[in-house]
């Protein structure tokens, strides 16, 4: 008996990153751990992005949201110092930003080759630990992946046919629209539970223990009669 937690992120996305670290130690607290099924699905939060885009992150959340740079670079270190908190490295100056979608057929790819969290730590910690940029470069792409562990061969078949897994990730782009998913992270448990954002690791443990409990049947005992147990056997009744 299984549970399924399906995860919905972006690469570009800062809270999937604190998410998932938020996520992972309420399953390590969760003692049916061993029976948590996590795949990761794709979204990204810009499909319209040129395939070779790439641009600095403060800019483009100050132009977004119509704030100062200042404001925007204290935002990045607001969210750098909660990372901290849980032990990830966070880069709060030169990141950049771009479109996703072949790090997403790669995390297909690696999903097919069963090592999808290998793939998504490695372009997490690509993106946000490391200060060289990440998006509109293929050959960082697969500098990345072969660090991972991942075969080059592959890894460049994938990026030179636009096709592969694409399909897969547009339609988990439309499982997450039919879902009501409109931002990430999003978790969705045993397609019955959502969560929405990067929650404390208290909500993540709440929910899989509500899981737990409605994915395991109750037995309700019906009728009773003379058994054997570790102590014996019940002795029948003298006359």
């Amino acid at each position: 008996m299984a549970v399924q937690v399906e995860i919905w992120t972006d690469i570009n996305c800062p809270f999937c990153y604190l998410g998932k670290a938020r996520f992972e130690e309420a399953l390590q607290a969760f003692p049916h751990r061993d029976s948590v099924e996590v795949v990761h699905r794709s979204f990204e939060l810009d499909p319209t992005l040129p395939h070779d885009h790439s641009d600095a992150v403060v800019p483009h959340i100050a132009e977004k949201y119509g704030i100062s740079e200042e404001q925007a670079a204290a935002n990045e270190r607001g969210i750098g110092a909660q990372a901290e908190a849980m032990g990830l490295t966070y880069q709060i100056e030169g990141r950049d930003f771009g479109s996703s979608f072949d790090m997403h057929r790669l995390l297909h790819f690696a999903l097919a080759e069963g090592r999808q969290e290998a793939m998504l730590n490695a372009l997490y910690a690509a993106n946000f630990a490391e200060d060289a940029p990440l998006f509109g470069d293929a050959e960082r792409l697969v500098r990345v992946a072969v660090n991972a562990g991942f075969d080059e061969a592959g890894v460049r078949a994938v990026l030179d046919d636009s096709t592969a897994y694409a399909e897969a990730v547009r339609a988990d782009e439309a499982e997450a629209a039919a879902l009501g998913a409109r931002g990430v992270p999003f978790f969705v448990i045993d397609r019955k539970y959502g969560v929405s954002g990067a929650q404390p690791s208290e909500v993540f443990e709440q929910a899989l223990q509500q899981a737990w409990t409605d994915h395991a049947p109750v037995l309700q005992t019906v009728a009773e009669g003379d058994v054997c147990g570790p102590d014996g056997c019940a002795l029948p009744e003298r006359n």
